[in-house]
């Protein structure tokens, strides 16, 4: 049984009331017959409260299965999906985020559910579990309304591959008020999930972050699940889109697999940020000014615009005991605020350069910057 989901949660106080109550109204013979009722009526509430979950467990998996089959499914509501990708001790972990505009719902609360299959697969009919790489369900408390969307973070672990992930997402059912049906939606998405095991230079997803914030100390492994995006002592929250004031930051970390590392445990990783912008906007299509820094080349339609400083991550700045040939991953990250930025589109340009191979590798992050 689900955690949270219990019979329990939902009864026994106002059962337990009760017997004290009346028992002491009643002679011994009445309270003992009283006391059977009761229980009766609780046995019968919990084989009802059983049926009610298995039946809602039921009807999301046969979304699942109509939606993998590619017949149509119920749209009551909008489900965002949004994910990264990171190494993980067995193949890749996938934490993800679903936003939900909580005030379509009737109910506060939902049941979720998530399988990726091998892409491409078509099936009808329930598969046995194991037959799905991923195949989790879980329940979800919206609270209180508050203004904009109400966001649920999760992750799970799978090789390298192509994924279809479906995502179902329906309300509860209160067996004591059925009414309305509850609403559902189903959410497809093709994952292409990187193999972080080759052994060659690599990162992480470049993960844009509205906070960081610092951990006392590490999240179990029994809870990376509900909170995928604690990396070590640094738990990310991520940005809910990439459109930013002026008065905020562009916050970005990622993390750096497999540079070289010689006998002596030497490594020398460098890492640079360039800015490009929207040419075209405003109508500036003028070539780019000579900057004294050497920058990666532009794209077409695009203007350099700024950088910031390089990081370096060597023994000498990250300490001997930093090791990264044990697998441990160099954590490299901006804060940039956009006061100095102009109104419109931009590249971020990562370039991850390692210095004793002579390796490099870029990363992409694109953004907005409005008022």
């Amino acid at each position: 049984m689900l955690a949270g989901l219990e019979p329990a949660t939902w009864f026994p106080r106002r059962l337990a009331a009760s017997i004290v109550v009346v028992s002491a109204l009643l002679d011994p013979i009445e309270a003992d017959a009283q006391d059977r009722r009761l229980r009766d009526a609780s046995t019968n509430d919990r084989v009802q409260l059983d049926r009610t979950h298995r039946e809602e467990g039921e009807a999301i998996l046969a979304l699942a299965d109509a939606a993998m089959a590619g017949k149509a499914v119920p749209s009551d509501f909008g489900i965002e999906w949004q994910n990264d990708f990171i190494k993980a001790q067995h193949g890749t972990f996938v934490p993800f985020t679903l936003s939900v505009d909580a005030s379509k719902l009737n109910r506060p609360s939902a049941l979720v559910y998530v399988r990726a299959t091998p892409r491409g697969r078509q099936e009808r009919g329930r598969a046995e579990p194991d037959t799905f790489p991923v195949d989790a369900i879980f329940p979800v408390e919206f609270g209180q309304p508050s203004a904009g969307p109400s966001r649920i973070s999760r992750g799970f672990s799978v090789p390298s591959g192509e994924y279809d992930v479906f995502v179902v997402m329906r309300e509860r059912v209160d067996p004591e008020t059925p009414r309305p049906a509850p609403k559902a939606a189903v959410v497809r998405r093709l994952l292409s999930v990187p193999d972080f095991w080759s052994g060659e230079l690599t990162t992480s997803s470049v993960i844009v972050a509205d906070r960081l914030t610092t951990l006392v100390e590490d999240v179990a492994p029994d809870q990376l699940a509900e909170r995928p995006y604690a990396i070590g002592r640094l738990e990310v929250t991520p940005a809910a889109d990439r459109t930013f004031r002026r008065d905020e930051e562009l916050v970005v970390v990622f993390l750096v697999y497999h540079p070289m590392v010689t006998a002596e445990r030497q490594f020398d990783v460098k890492v640079e940020y360039h800015f490009f912008r929207k040419a075209e906007q405003n109508g500036d299509t003028r070539e780019p000014a000579e900057s004294e820094v050497t920058h990666p080349p532009g794209r077409p339609g695009e203007r350099y615009f700024n950088h910031t400083d390089p990081q370096r991550f060597n023994p000498a700045l990250m300490g001997v005991a930093f090791n990264p040939s044990s697998g441990e991953p160099v954590l490299a990250g901006q804060i940039v605020p956009l006061a100095g930025f102009e109104i419109g589109e931009y590249r971020l340009d990562v370039q991850i350069l390692d210095l004793l191979s002579g390796k490099s590798i870029s990363r992409d992050v694109f953004f907005r910057v409005g008022s």
